[in-house]
């Protein structure tokens, strides 16, 4: 070399748990394991997770949304909080990593994580966690078992999309309405109409474009893969999307994955409603946590595009169960003193690391 730097080693070992969290699986790292650089330190995921094509056959990576995320976990500075949680959405296909939205599904590994790493004292029988999503800069708190000072994964609870059961963790949220548009409503509407199409614009911790069904000219009842064949409705709800991207203070969303996209349909198996969503165009085969929330959010609403889906007593306390393709999702809500605020919103999700170790990058990339 002219210069005479050494080339950088041909491989780079990385520490790394992956996780299921919820529905989706992420690989998490601490902050203190990746380059402070954000460019840097994007190249380095794209290099772990696989990029370039699709499949992400040179990582370890999925080769799905819901399999192609990052958890990014340290110590918090803010005094409100134990941890930061940075999320980021691996693009593959794009060889792009988009920090835009955050992800609640993996924020359900951040606890047991980030004690495990040893960033949070273990209690006994739980620990509480106190969690800055970063990327929304919202709180929550995640209680995990932790008898004995030890995390417990073993349990009974069973979720939707996840065989068999496991340790509950339970998620309290608090003041993420508005986390990413500066609203609950970011156009101060329950009802608006973009195109000719009746929509709600709602971010109660995910910003998410609320349309029914039937106003696209489908169920909403119908399988992911046949909604994901349907290049019309793709296209007409991307269409949407980018139109409600400024409304909803989001700015041009073409290359974000948000808003995410969800239909309403009338529930089938006693649920409060029924939900097909998009990230932002491929058809989930679940519901995001806090997308369901969001989405939860707007049954309650008087006016929004649920009104008349969706049959709900007088109550201030609501549990909700948000229809899903592989299951259904319970969202409670406390209604606030103010119509339309939310005193607390919580849920229960589980989570398992699946491995723990090294993941290796070729050198270049750091």
């Amino acid at each position: 070399m002219t210069n005479g730097a050494l080339p950088p080693p041909s491989e780079i070992e990385l520490a790394c748990t992956l996780m299921r969290g919820g529905t989706s699986k992420a690989a998490y790292f601490l902050a203190s394991d990746l380059p402070a650089d954000p460019a840097r330190r994007n190249r380095v995921l794209l290099a772990a997770l696989g990029h370039g094509e699709p499949r992400q056959i040179d990582g370890i990576g999925g080769g799905h949304p819901l399999t192609s995320k990052v958890a990014i976990v340290s110590r918090s500075a803010d005094p409100r909080a134990d941890v930061d949680y940075l999320f980021a959405q691996v693009m593959a296909a794009q060889s792009r990593v988009d920090l835009a939205p955050t992800c609640g599904n993996i924020l359900a590994g951040v606890g047991p994580f980030a004690i495990e790493q040893g960033l949070v004292a273990a209690q006994s029988p739980e620990t509480a966690v106190r969690i800055r999503m970063v990327n929304t800069d919202a709180l929550c708190t995640a209680i995990v078992r932790t008898p004995g000072g030890r995390v417990q994964y073993a349990g009974e609870t069973a979720i939707s999309g996840v065989p068999g059961s496991a340790a509950a963790v339970l998620l309290r949220f608090s003041d993420i309405a508005g986390s990413s548009c500066g609203a609950l409503l970011p156009t101060g509407r329950a009802l608006d109409v973009i195109d000719g199409t009746p929509v709600t614009c709602i971010d109660n911790g995910m910003p998410v474009l609320l349309l029914r069904a039937a106003d696209l000219g489908v169920s909403g009842h119908e399988s992911p893969a046949a909604l994901d064949a349907n290049a019309a409705l793709k296209a007409r709800i991307e269409e949407l999307r980018r139109l409600a991207g400024p409304l909803m203070k989001l700015g041009d969303v073409g290359a974000k994955v948000v808003p995410k996209v969800t239909l309403l349909a009338p529930p089938r198996d006693g649920g409060t409603v029924h939900t097909r969503t998009f990230i932002p165009t491929v058809c989930h085969e679940a519901i995001g946590v806090l997308g369901a929330v969001s989405v939860a959010s707007a049954c309650v609403l008087e006016g929004s595009v649920a009104e008349g889906l969706v049959a709900l007593p007088p109550a201030r306390v609501h549990d909700l169960s948000i229809e899903h393709p592989s299951g259904e999702f319970t969202v409670r809500l406390e209604l606030g003193e103010r119509p339309g605020s939310f005193a607390s919103v919580a849920l229960l999700r589980t989570a398992r690391p699946l491995f723990r170790g090294r993941v290796l990058i070729e050198g270049s990339a750091w």
